[in-house]
C-alpha cells in the first residue's frame, strides 16, 4: 500500500474525495502528536497518507528522511491507477484542483494513460485498459512510438 507524506493531511483528504472520489477508512493522531495517519480507498487501491513531521531532516541519518514532494522539490514515484475511464477521471481530478502533466493519450502498450499532479506534489497516472496485447505486439508498437520521438528532435 502506498504511504504518502504531505504537509496538510485535512487538505490532502479532502482535495483526494473532491478529485478522486476517496473514502477514508481509518483516520488517527501521528504517534508524535504533531499530525495524522488516515487509510483511503482511491477507486480500488488502498493509500495511507501521514503529516510531515517537523525534525525530518534531522531524523536523515537514523534513515527516518520522510518528507513531502514540497520539501524534497518533487516526486520520486508515481502512482498509478486504474479508472473506468481515463478522460472523465482526469478531467475531474484537474476541475478538483489537480495539475496537468501528461494529458490522456492512448499509448503503445495499449493503455489511454495520463498524468495529473496533485497539490501536494504527488504525480497520478491514471489509466484504462484499451487493449490486451502480446509482447512482441507491445514490443513493435515501443519501436514504432522510439523512432516517432527520435524525430521531434
Amino acid at each position: 500500500m502506498p504511504h504518502l507524506v504531505v504537509r496538510n493531511v485535512p487538505a490532502a483528504v479532502e482535495f483526494y474525495a473532491a478529485a478522486f472520489s476517496a473514502i477514508v477508512l481509518y483516520r488517527s493522531s501521528s504517534p508524535s502528536g504533531e499530525g495524522e495517519h488516515v487509510h483511503l480507498k482511491v477507486w480500488s487501491s488502498l493509500i495511507q497518507i501521514s503529516t510531515e513531521e517537523p525534525g525530518y531532516k534531522e531524523r536523515q541519518m537514523a534513515g527516518a528522511f520522510l518528507a513531502a514532494p514540497e520539501s524534497l522539490g518533487g516526486s520520486s514515484c508515481v502512482f498509478q491507477v486504474g479508472v473506468p475511464d481515463v478522460d472523465t477521471a482526469y478531467q475531474h481530478a484537474i476541475d478538483n484542483g489537480a495539475l496537468p502533466a501528461l494529458p490522456p493519450t492512448d499509448m503503445f502498450w495499449g493503455d489511454r494513460y495520463g498524468w495529473v499532479r496533485d497539490p501536494f506534489g504527488h504525480m497520478w497516472a491514471l489509466c484504462t485498459v484499451r487493449e490486451v496485447l502480446t509482447a512482441g505486439e507491445i514490443s513493435a508498437r515501443m519501436q514504432n512510438f522510439s523512432g516517432s520521438m527520435k524525430g521531434q528532435d
